[in-house]
């Protein structure tokens, strides 16, 4: 069916195309039945043989025949040039290879586009009937294969297949002088490669890339050890500062060593462990062509930031969340092809998939231009539930923020797809697990956007340690700007929005960290203190008010969910070099939770009304 898709004797229609995606399945269930010795029915998959079939009626076998012929006269060799050279290449397949699903006929078809090319074939190895295995490989060739490619183009067609072969390449005689049309023409594409070849000696083939499979296991361990030593070596630079310098420069130069070897030792562990968020998003238009098929619309996908790198830790607890999410939009934001022609949208509708890197977090975000969230019906629903007190008017964001309840749907009709009160729920608290955030924005009858915030890594993080009276606190420093003693001058108080710094003609809101977290004995006045001035996602610029900073540090993320509880405005914890644990801020929260109005209204199922504090000295 692919081949006749490549000559174009069948056109590529939905139908075809949902047709070839139901085949990659049933080979994959066949797959797996062989790996767990199941027995297939005996009509698996007749259905997709059929339509194949028909779709395929139209190809008879002499032009598929006519079809492979031409391929095969397009890749014949060329007219031999002067001034190419000649290569003798013997190789010889493994028995194996056949079974890794490499094809020697397409190997051959590459060596043809570089060159005139002659083949001999060796049969020595081929037994007898009766010893012949179907799916070893017996045969070997000798290729004698003249271009005025380089030599590394030879090994590139070899390149995947070295591993499973025995694979000689030689330099043969030096061809004649290149006529100069076809010299400056070939010089021009391959001038450094051609002057590397013309030297036999020089001509070293480049060196493939290797690699080895490891468990997860051993890498996590590995992880898990260069934090333990980053906390160790924390510990010796905090000991080795208070020796002096004249009397012990030996040890404060190697503990200096050792802070730069652990740093790279960190930097080389977290690059094992990052991987693209493509892996994840690469299975996201599938279910929405599956999806939108079931529920009749029309939909596209559209991704960006594919290739955003991202600890593997959290790669593995993505796919759920955005799955409920692509699901969710589909079905409650797009609106049916009929309905968006009334409202003078396209027909087909859109949902985007992005991934950005953003204050040392990744930040994915779905969006759709469906009908966006019917805050009316929201709060309808919610109040049926019981999940808002009564006589209670909360505000947009509230009432958006209620579908992340528990047991809480807007489905009509409950089906295999909605209305069974699981969903975005479970998104909550998969992305909470993975020290992240998600929240919504929906605009009615234009669409909704979900933002989730993940950390990049579970492992280690650079932070600027700072103190607030007597307790410590860790400042991620990718969200750090700058820090500075602001004079009495800048600050000024707002009616509602506490106090705001005047910073070169921007006004910023501050946020004292002793109010956020009743912290006793800490510098209250923040010309006293230090304002270090953070990047936040949906709050933009505030500046965070301490008492004195106390240097930079690479610390280890502990979770503090599970060895306590979640703490508004806290990321995580760490151990400090002095053994003391100090928690890890999360800046994006701190305005917030200074600035949280008093909404007592929003209570889960079976529990008390959920009452918000009018201010967070308790929050810790």
């Amino acid at each position: 069916m692919l081949d006749a898709m490549r000559e174009q004797k069948v056109d590529a229609t939905p139908d075809v195309t949902q047709l070839l995606l139901r085949a990659s399945d049933a080979l994959a269930d066949i797959v797996n039945a062989a790996r767990s010795e199941r027995v297939l029915p005996v009509d698996f998959a007749s259905d997709i043989l059929t339509g194949m079939e028909e779709a395929l009626a139209g190809v008879s076998a002499a032009t598929a025949a006519a079809s492979f012929t031409r391929v095969i006269e397009t890749a014949a060799p060329h007219a031999a040039v002067k001034g190419e050279r000649s290569y003798r290449i013997v190789f010889t397949p493994h028995t194996e290879m056949l079974q890794k699903a490499n094809e020697p006929l397409l190997l051959v078809k590459q060596l043809r586009k570089l060159g005139g090319l002659t083949v001999d074939v060796d049969t020595s190895r081929l037994p007898a009937f009766e010893a012949l295995e179907p799916e070893a490989a017996y045969l070997s060739w000798i290729f004698v294969l003249g271009t005025g490619a380089p030599q590394s183009a030879i090994h590139e067609v070899f390149e995947f297949v070295e591993d499973d072969c025995d694979l000689s390449i030689e330099p043969l005689q030096q061809a004649a002088e290149v006529v100069p049309a076809v010299a400056s023409a070939i010089a021009a594409e391959t001038a450094p490669a051609a002057a590397v070849a013309a030297d036999p000696s020089a001509a070293v083939a480049p060196t493939p890339t290797q690699s080895i499979r490891v468990d997860v296991d051993k890498v996590d361990r590995l992880v898990n050890l260069v934090g333990e030593l980053v906390i160790t070596q924390a510990m010796l630079t905090e000991q080795g500062s208070l020796l002096p310098v004249d009397q012990y420069p030996a040890m404060i130069q190697g503990i200096e060593a050792l802070a730069q070897s652990a740093r790279e030792l960190q930097e080389s562990v977290m690059a094992i462990r990052a991987q693209p968020v493509k892996s994840v998003f690469a299975r996201m238009p599938r279910v929405v062509r599956d999806l939108a098929a079931t529920l009749g619309k029309e939909v596209k996908i559209v991704t960006s930031g594919e290739m955003t790198e991202i600890d593997k830790t959290v790669i593995e607890q993505l796919n759920d969340p955005l799955t409920h999410m692509i699901r969710n939009a589909l079905d409650h934001g797009i609106e049916s092809p009929d309905d968006r022609a009334a409202a003078g949208k396209p027909r087909q509708g859109t949902i985007h998939l992005s991934a950005a890197q953003r204050s040392g977090r990744i930040v994915i975000e779905v969006s759709d231009d469906g009908r966006g969230l019917n805050r009316e019906k929201v709060l309808a629903k919610a109040r049926d539930r019981g999940l808002v007190a009564p006589g209670v008017n909360p505000s947009e964001e509230e009432i958006d923020n209620l579908i992340f309840l528990p047991a809480f749907s807007t489905a009509d009709v409950v089906s295999n797809i909605s209305g069974r009160g699981v969903g975005m729920d479970v998104v909550k608290r998969n992305v909470q697990a993975l020290g992240g955030r998600i929240g919504v924005q929906s605009r009615f009858g234009a669409g909704s956007r979900f933002t989730m915030s993940l950390p990049l890594t579970l492992a280690v993080v650079d932070g600027m340690v700072v103190s607030v009276g007597k307790e410590t606190f860790i400042v991620p420093l990718t969200a750090i700007i700058e820090s500075l003693r602001p004079q009495p001058a800048d600050i000024n108080p707002v009616v509602g929005r506490g106090d705001v710094l005047a910073l070169r003609g921007e006004y910023l809101p501050l946020t004292y960290l002793h109010r956020s977290f009743s912290i006793d004995s800490a510098v209250t006045d923040p010309c006293q203190g230090i304002v270090i001035i953070v990047q936040t996602e949906g709050a933009g610029r505030i500046g965070v008010v301490v008492d004195e900073l106390l240097g930079q540090q690479q610390v280890v993320v502990k979770s503090l969910e599970a060895n306590y509880d979640a703490v508004d405005g806290i990321s995580g914890a760490t151990i400090l070099g002095n053994g003391r644990v100090a928690l890890i801020l999360d800046v994006a929260r701190l305005r917030e939770i200074g600035d949280k109005p008093r909404m007592g209204m929003i209570k889960p199922p079976q529990e008390t009304t959920i009452e918000v504090r009018e201010d967070m000295n308790h929050a810790a």
